[in-house]
């Protein structure tokens, strides 16, 4: 049965022995039939919150000129500041400006691997126009990286495993993990883009285990994609962070666990811009995906897969799943760099030249592949359908994802 609304957890029920069995039942729920879920109790204070947005939507106030001297293209580590309409997801442009900062890290030295490049100093904006801003940011940070860890903890617990079971594709304290702060103006502001659609972020699936999402305004936008394709809102409540399962954990958890597809919708003219911090969660880039099929974290009960299996496969999706070996890329940093050219290409344009040139050829070889299939779909549908006593025709061969 596909779901309609997105389940509530109170994570202050996970710390009382006497609560905590429902609270990993519901857990369990939310991990194999919806792949999201508000989290509330989280330990962070409203204040702490209302700074933290305070903050974030003022990093938008500052001048063109301060942004620009932290644009995201003036390093090799796809942090710093976006320009409108300067990503891309689902090969449509995002209208969304934003700031991407992460767990701040030396350069990294002569003889590293490329994608250790994502370890890196921030670009932060100037203390003399936003003087709290470093100091919020680096703590929230670190706050959301105890808090990640130790709810993956309990999505272990959830599905059987040992709370520890993740422990191995984390650096500990020195774990790199990143957050956005974005704003996403309403289409009556975006001129002749806005004609073009309201794609504030295109369908996709996060990338590794789980993100936690701080709506910093009214509006609606964030949309979860049922398995009947249905889209369902996931609006704003206040004191609550939206967590979304990721490919990775997808991965790891034999299917267990649901990495599923969501967009942002811009908001309507005149309904001014929607603002929102969502904080991923990093793993080891040097995680194999070799380790990740064939060792991971351990094989999940039979028991909790059949119930998996219960809530059903299948069903639409827009998003293929491609977390998996025999691509590109053999580690998670590598695959992290590649994603990241991606969907910023004036990044890859002038740092990663031949990774841009392959993501580009790659791209152009699905387009080449989707588009015969379409015409093969497109004769077979009108070739005369056989009658009684003919041979039946074969079934189209689909891979089912």
């Amino acid at each position: 049965m596909s779901f309609t609304t997105i389940p509530i957890l109170d994570l202050a029920l996970a710390q009382d022995p006497a609560t905590k069995p429902a609270f990993l039942a519901d857990l369990q729920h939310a991990l194999m039939e919806v792949g999201f879920l508000y989290l509330k109790n989280v330990g962070i204070s409203d204040d702490v919150f209302k700074q933290v947005i305070a903050e974030g939507r003022a990093f938008f106030d500052i001048p063109t000129e301060e942004k620009l001297k932290i644009e995201m293209k003036n390093a090799p580590s796809f942090l710093g500041y976006s320009r409108l309409s300067a990503e891309v997801t689902a090969g449509e442009i995002d209208h969304r400006e934003q700031i991407d900062i992460s767990t701040e890290h030396p350069l990294p030295g002569p003889g590293a691997p490329l994608h250790a490049n994502l370890l890196a100093p921030n670009q932060w904006p100037s203390a003399e126009v936003l003087p709290n801003f470093r100091r919020v940011f680096a703590e929230y940070l670190k706050t959301m990286g105890r808090i990640s860890i130790y709810f993956t903890s309990l999505i272990a617990e959830a599905i059987e495993l040992p709370s520890n079971a993740f422990d191995k594709y984390f650096d500990g304290d020195d774990q790199h993990h990143k957050l956005k702060i974005v704003k996403y103006p309403d289409v009556g502001t975006l001129g002749a883009a806005g004609k073009g659609g309201n794609q504030g972020v295109g369908p996709h699936k996060d990338s590794m285990l789980t993100s936690y999402l701080l709506q910093a305004s009214h509006h609606r936008g964030l949309q979860v994609q049922n398995m009947a394709g249905e889209w369902i809102d996931c609006p704003p409540i206040d004191g609550t962070l939206v967590v979304a399962i990721g490919q990775g954990l997808e991965a790891l958890t034999q299917g267990v666990c649901k990495a599923t597809t969501h967009r942002v919708l811009s908001p309507a003219a005149g309904a001014g811009p929607r603002f929102s911090i969502p904080f991923f969660q990093g793993v080891r880039g040097d995680t194999s995906f070799a380790d990740l099929a064939h060792v991971g974290v351990g094989q999940v009960p039979e028991r909790v897969k059949a119930r998996r299996w219960r809530v059903g496969r299948g069903g639409v999706d827009v998003v293929e799943f491609t977390f998996r070996a025999g691509g590109a890329a053999a580690t998670l940093g590598e695959a992290t760099l590649r994603n990241r050219v991606k969907s910023h290409t004036d990044v890859g344009e002038r740092w990663y030249p031949d990774i841009l040139a392959s993501v580009r050829e790659e791209q152009a070889a699905l387009a080449r592949e989707k588009e015969k299939k379409r015409l093969e779909e497109q004769q077979q549908q009108q070739q005369p359908a056989a009658t009684q006593g003919d041979i039946p025709l074969a079934p189209t061969s689909v891979e089912a994802h």
